[in-house]
């Protein structure tokens, strides 16, 4: 097998090409003729995969996710930064991602019901799929940022999905706060930027305490992960409204970043040894308690040392957990090399396509050991571990460089999304965080 230095700068080179179609894509039409659709994406959205696909078996992922959008828009940064795209091709691609986000705020889903003509070209067979009047109604105002999608021409989408999420907008406001303090903008985008910062702020204090779906869409509730990247966004957002004279909204920021910490202490289970994922609407105990999206949300949100970020000692014990669930249940971790960790998922029984293994939670796990390998004395057994991750992913990931969403947990083969643009951000951040180690 190829050296992992060696395959990682090359697959990093891939991974670069291989997401930027994502962003833009102005050149893809796609055709939902059971909808009666054609889309046309607008500059500035991202679709989180440029395949066109149907269900056929490929899911059809041309939607403009907020989630998937932030996390690659974040990734974009990264390369900036690293010289692997250009200062005005990286700034042309952001600008255009502040305005197409700033334009969603005037969507509304009135007018689709006072003139219902559209209904028409929805097939019978795809009509049971299409949102209830009274759901499109409803559809205004700051109800915008609590979609999880939109056609990637910035309009709504009108098809039954997991609403409301509240995951997107503190997603977007740390990308585009990450962006503000390490890239000089020009007036122009200096005000579209603080904009879009602002109302993603001001949507998250007003909405942080509400249930919403979590992270994979699937289940209602109070979720670690929607918290915790919530309470990032309100305490690095302080800082900003500070140095941008708005000490009172910062300190209301900074109460509610508290709050939700204070809040998360809570998630630990002793028993199990791990942090809960949620803690449903409904006042179930949910079969998803021990989820990757808890490590999604120390490497998405937390900064810094202290409880919630990856020098957490419970955050290390809920990895450990995830690793010693997915080694025990996936086949294809079973008499791997010693030179490779494992195969990681979801969480246990995951049914969706293959029901995993991901790309992007096993280089989650990865990023989190390096990550909490910065500044530590012990650092080189946190590198060793992230790269035992990396040689996972190296493994399963075809000389080709593609990278679908998922690669099945008993063959290896790609399944789900292909060219899954989170899968080729999460590498990127991933490798950024292992060469930010001075020493390896």
């Amino acid at each position: 097998m190829e050296p992992l230095d060696l395959w990682i700068d090359r697959q990093y080179r891939h991974a670069v090409a291989a997401m930027l179609p994502s962003i833009s894509a102005v050149g893809i039409v796609k055709q939902r003729p059971g909808f009666g659709q054609t889309v046309r994406p607008e500059k500035g959205s991202i679709v989180a995969s440029p395949v066109l696909a149907a269900y056929d078996p490929d899911p059809d992922y041309f939607f403009h996710w907020y989630r998937d959008s932030a996390v690659v828009i974040d990734a974009l940064r990264l390369l900036l930064e690293d010289g692997s795209v250009g200062s005005s091709d990286a700034l042309e691609y952001f600008r255009d991602f502040v305005d197409f986000s700033l334009s969603l705020r005037g969507l509304d889903g009135r007018p689709l019901v006072a003139a219902p003509e559209w209904r028409t070209r929805v097939t019978a067979d795809f009509a049971k799929f299409v949102r209830t009047a009274a759901e499109l109604e409803a559809i205004q105002g700051e109800g915008i940022a609590a979609e999880a999608r939109v056609n990637p021409d910035g309009t709504l989408d009108i098809s039954n999905w997991a609403r409301p999420q509240h995951d997107g907008p503190p997603l977007r406001a740390l990308a585009v706060l990450r962006w503000a303090r390490s890239t000089p903008f020009d007036a122009d985008l200096d005000a579209a930027a603080a904009a879009l910062i602002r109302a993603d702020l001001a949507f998250t204090r007003q909405h942080w305490r509400t249930p919403s779906i979590d992270i994979w869409e699937e289940e209602k509730g109070l979720h670690y992960y929607t918290l915790r990247v919530a309470a990032a966004a309100l305490k690095e957002g302080a800082g900003w409204l500070d140095e941008h004279g708005d000490a009172r909204e910062a300190q209301l920021c900074r109460a509610d970043a508290q709050v939700m910490l204070q809040m998360l202490d809570g998630y630990w289970l002793p028993e199990e040894g791990h942090y809960r994922s949620r803690v449903l609407d409904s006042g179930a105990r949910s079969t998803k308690e021990l989820d990757i999206a808890v490590i999604f949300a120390a490497i998405h949100g937390a900064q810094g040392d202290g409880t919630h970020s990856v020098h957490d000692a419970r955050m290390h014990a809920t990895l450990a957990r995830l690793e010693a669930l997915f080694d025990a249940e996936y086949a294809i971790n079973r008499d791997r090399a010693a030179a490779r960790g494992p195969a990681m998922g979801r969480y246990a029984g995951d049914v969706y396509y293959s029901g995993g293994a991901y790309y992007f939670s096993t280089l989650a796990a990865a990023e989190f050991c390096f990550r909490a390998a910065a500044g530590r004395d012990d650092s080189r057994a946190f590198i060793q571990r992230g790269d035992a991750f990396l040689e996972n992913v190296l493994a399963f990931t075809p000389p080709s460089g593609d990278m679908s969403e998922q690669f099945d947990q008993n063959t290896g083969a790609q399944t789900s999304a292909k060219h899954l643009a989170w899968s080729y951000a999460a590498f990127i951040s991933c490798v950024a965080a292992r060469r930010s180690l001075s020493h390896r």
